[in-house]
């Protein structure tokens, strides 16, 4: 993480960058604290992610560029420009998540490929769920788990869009693979 003093600084780091983050935040304040504190335990473990930090308290030109009224907030930028934003304390889980579909969009974007929308339908006690997730893990696919046991509608969806109720179910999007069926998870996020 590098700290910001101006929009004009934050443009030399990241102006022509086709991934950075920015964090604006407002120190002393208890929401702000707790989401650099999530921030930076998520970016001890990636420390080569180009996040930018800039505090409200000393940067005035930086927030009325990306019209933000309240911090915190972290802002995706592509080329200076805001694609993405989340605002307030979160997690970080919420924070890696949201650093690696940035990644994986952007990976996807420049290899041609279509980035794409993966859930992956599980249960607790479930081996080869965990073969999937580990398969979509090692590969750089980020992917929403929806534990069926906790969540009847989305048992029940499943059911009703696959005609299955075993699992690992992955949506991919739109299309389901029931089991672990890796020529058919290869094809359609495009592995092969």
């Amino acid at each position: 993480m590098k700290t910001v003093n101006s929009y004009r600084e934050l443009m030399q780091y990241a102006g022509e960058s086709e991934n950075a983050w920015l964090f604006l935040y407002k120190s002393g304040a208890g929401q702000s604290d707790c989401a650099l504190k999530n921030l930076q335990e998520v970016l001890r473990k990636n420390d080569d992610l180009p996040v930018y930090l800039a505090d409200v308290n000393r940067v005035r030109d930086i927030h009325p560029v990306y019209h933000v009224d309240s911090v915190p907030v972290l802002i995706e930028l592509e080329k200076g420009e805001s694609r993405n934003v989340v605002k307030g304390c979160q997690q970080e889980g919420f924070f890696s998540a949201f650093f690696e579909n940035a990644l994986y969009r952007a990976r996807a974007q420049k290899e041609g490929k279509t980035p794409k929308r993966v859930t992956v339908y599980t249960t607790p006690s479930c081996p080869w769920c965990n073969t999937v997730k580990g398969y979509l893990r090692k590969n750089g696919i980020p992917f929403r788990e929806v534990d069926v046991t906790r969540n009847e509608n989305a048992a029940e969806e499943m059911v009703r869009r696959s005609g299955q109720q075993g699992v690992p179910q992955t949506d991919i999007n739109g299309q389901i693979v029931v089991g672990f069926d890796r020529k058919k998870l290869d094809r359609l996020l495009e592995l092969e």
